[in-house]
């Protein structure tokens, strides 16, 4: 699980937004094959390597002149190339504490289980400083969180999208934090989802493996790639057909946690979520009724984990919440033959 604390200056690149883009000098003949990261970092260097790497890798440095983006480290650049670097909005250091309810499912010293609500951002980021998972940990958790790193904060070890409603555990110390996230690297964690989708899922299990990345004709979507992306795999199983409706009921177990990977895996079998207004394919013979479900239908429904302290295995379940329960109370009531 990626560290969420960059290691730069905030008051050193605010003084840099104040006049973007940054445009780079022209490689010259002598730095020509350089790598992208360690030429940007000759030629600004206030900015640490770690930090122009995150902004190569966030679709943040561009080729002057055009629409392209060099978004690899160890790119070599050539003779005449200039590069922008569009700094994203700065995120504040520290999030504030947040009186926000909490479905505590689990807590000891080391480690919280959260059902998290569907149109909760886990953690603080462009557009999103409050009201988030973080937040609301910040003001629960008070002084029994000893730190992540040597700061006050909650150890987010993974993340569920804004409006996918579910179970997420979050580590309370460094030791638990250290613990989880190499369960979450070895693919040890067991995590389940149900989901609502789009037409009949006709096998009644299988397995969706490919390589997950950037979207080649969209940089705000995942898609499955054929290079430079990560290996993704789902495990899914029909649990009930709505052919009314058309749609399917499906049970997905991750082996990895890549972003997005259920909604790209399902879209690329032809059966995405009900309600995903990002990569929602509607067929034509859709219900009226469901064609504006407000979100993704989609609940992390269980988890399950090695406690990092005591050995033993926890885990957790919980129910559809009202909105895709009430969707299927709709579809058994309507849509079925």
């Amino acid at each position: 699980m990626q560290d969420f604390e960059d290691d730069f200056s905030y008051e050193t690149e605010t003084e840099y937004q104040k006049n973007t883009p940054l445009v780079t000098k022209k490689v010259s003949e002598t730095e020509k094959n350089m790598r992208l990261d360690k030429f940007l970092v000759s030629c600004f260097s206030s900015f640490s390597r770690n930090r122009l790497i995150k902004l190569i890798e966030t679709d943040c440095v561009m080729y002057e002149g055009c629409e392209k983006y060099a978004d690899k480290p160890d790119l070599k650049v050539k003779t005449g190339d200039v590069f922008v670097i569009k700094l994203p909005d700065a995120v504040p250091a520290e999030p504030e504490a947040e009186d926000i309810s909490l479905d505590v499912l689990y807590e000891d010293e080391d480690v919280i289980v959260i059902n998290k609500p569907a149109g909760m951002v886990v953690h603080p980021g462009a557009g999103n400083y409050q009201g988030t998972l973080v937040n609301a940990l910040l003001y629960h958790c008070k002084d029994s969180l000893s730190g992540i790193g040597g700061v006050l904060r909650p150890g987010i070890v993974h993340r569920i999208d804004k409006d996918t409603s579910g179970i997420l555990v979050v580590a309370k110390n460094d030791f638990a934090h250290v613990h989880l996230s190499e369960q979450f690297k070895k693919h040890t964690i067991e995590r389940v989802y149900q989901a609502f989708v789009w037409g009949i899922v006709k096998q009644k299990e299988g397995v969706v493996s490919s390589l997950i990345g950037r979207s080649s004709s969209n940089r705000q979507k995942m898609a499955v790639v054929t290079n430079n992306g990560k290996q993704a795999v789902t495990h899914y199983e029909c649990m009930d057909i709505y052919p009314k409706a058309p749609a399917s009921l499906i049970k997905c177990v991750l082996e990895t946690g890549r972003t997005h990977q259920i909604r790209v895996h399902m879209t690329s079998l032809g059966h995405s979520l009900i309600g995903d207004s990002v990569y929602g394919m509607v067929p034509k013979s859709a219900a009226s009724q469901l064609r504006f479900f407000p979100r993704q239908a989609l609940h992390a429904s269980f988890l399950g984990f090695i406690h990092p302290r005591t050995g033993k295995f926890l885990s957790f379940e919980v129910p559809l919440p009202q909105d895709m329960a009430d969707l299927k109370i709709l579809l058994e009531k309507n849509y079925k033959v």
